[in-house]
């Protein structure tokens, strides 16, 4: 197969940005190892759905579970090469030195966002999770004035930095690297939901084996450094 200066293909993929940071550590890793290089677009989760359903080419997708069911049912990824990378809880984040309120219980946590100037989350299963959260404590109107949604591919920690949004809350690992914000915690246990993101081959892929060997790389051993260390668990 040619010579040694031979210049491999990338394997192209498209993530949500839940992920971005964890594919970004271990697709370096994987083509300091292999030689293959790996080049991952992370975009916004409802973007990177649509650009895979509209026919892009790519080799793999990564996203939330249930987004990657679709695709399946849509016949745009191979069902038996999907495979379940990590879990992500929610967590919340104030500016950088705010008071940081208490949101070690379900009902402080109510308090805090009764009481926060403004909230902010994301058009993801963050968002939407809490989204249900709020009607379930029938406190969606009387706060619904001061909600933030960001903009699919724009970190709520963003907008908590510069001061937009009081209180935000994302994937723990959307927060977890973002300059001028502190992490409160995690959402409390009894409420907290878990996202698990999960890869899988499109079915317009150009380079399937090569994709596979990629996918098996993402869920050995050897990745779970990169996952802890961005907020996840492997899953």
């Amino acid at each position: 197969m040619g010579s040694a200066h031979t210049v491999r293909k990338p394997i192209t993929g498209i993530s949500s940005m839940a992920t971005r940071q964890m594919l970004a550590e271990l697709a370096a890793a994987y083509e300091r190892s292999s030689g293959q290089p790996v080049a991952i677009e992370s975009v916004g989760g409802v973007d990177a759905a649509r650009r895979v359903q509209d026919g892009e080419t790519f080799d793999i997708v990564v996203l939330a579970a249930d987004a990657l069911d679709r695709l399946a049912h849509t016949g745009h990824i191979d069902p038996s090469s999907r495979v379940d990378l990590a879990r992500s809880g929610i967590a919340v984040a104030v500016a950088a030195g705010q008071p940081r309120p208490d949101i070690g219980t379900e009902a402080a946590l109510r308090d805090a966002i009764l009481g926060a100037r403004s909230i902010g989350y994301s058009t993801g299963p963050s968002g939407a999770h809490l989204t249900r959260l709020f009607e379930r404590w029938g406190i969606a109107g009387i706060i619904g004035p001061r909600i933030v949604q960001a903009p699919p591919g724009v970190p709520v920690g963003a907008l908590v930095a510069r001061g937009d949004v009081a209180l935000g809350f994302q994937q723990l690992s959307e927060l977890i690297h973002l300059p001028g914000i502190d992490v409160v915690g995690a959402l409390p246990p009894d409420i907290q939901a878990t996202t698990i993101f999960a890869a899988a081959v499109c079915t317009s892929a150009t380079q399937r084996k090569a994709a596979q060997a990629l996918l098996s790389f993402l869920t050995s051993r050897e990745a779970d450094g990169a996952k802890a260390g961005n907020g996840m668990e492997p899953a």
